[in-house]
This record gives C-alpha cells, structure tokens and sequence, in this order.
C-alpha cells in the first residue's frame, strides 16, 4: 500500500492588477432592443452612444451598464 502526501495551499483571489493583464471594458446595453455599446476602456464611451441612441429610439428609456475586469488567484503559502 502506497502513502500519499497531500499539502494544501492558501490562495487569494482578487482583480488582476499584472502588467499583462486585460484591461478593463465597459459596454452599455439598452434594455428595450438589446443592443450594445462597442466595448471601450473609458466609463464614459456608453454614455455616449445610449444618449445617441435615445435620440435615435427616444421610446428606449432603460440601459444596463456592463463592466469586464479580470481577475486572477494568488497563490499563497504551503500549508
């Protein structure tokens, strides 16, 4: 019979802040038709295009804003 060693390790998991990480996109998404925004790294590229599309569709009142960012685990110590 074989003995097995387990060692467990510690992890934390938070936004990835690397480098190389990706950034993070928003997009902005009307709720009456669906459509959405182009992703952009500015907050603000939604609020554009939702005030352009309100004045193409002046029914759609409603938006949903969307907002991607990477996270990563850390590994910790052995225990």
């Amino acid at each position: 019979m074989t003995r097995a060693i387990h060692r467990f390790r510690e992890y934390e998991f938070g936004p990835d802040q690397r480098p190389e990480a990706e950034p993070v996109t928003f997009t902005m998404q009307c709720l009456a038709c669906g459509l959405f925004s182009r992703k952009s790294e500015d907050s603000e590229g939604g609020s554009v295009w939702a005030r352009t599309h309100l004045r193409e569709n002046p029914g759609h009142l409603d938006y949903r804003a969307h907002a991607t960012r990477p996270y990563r685990f850390l590994p910790g110590l052995w225990q």
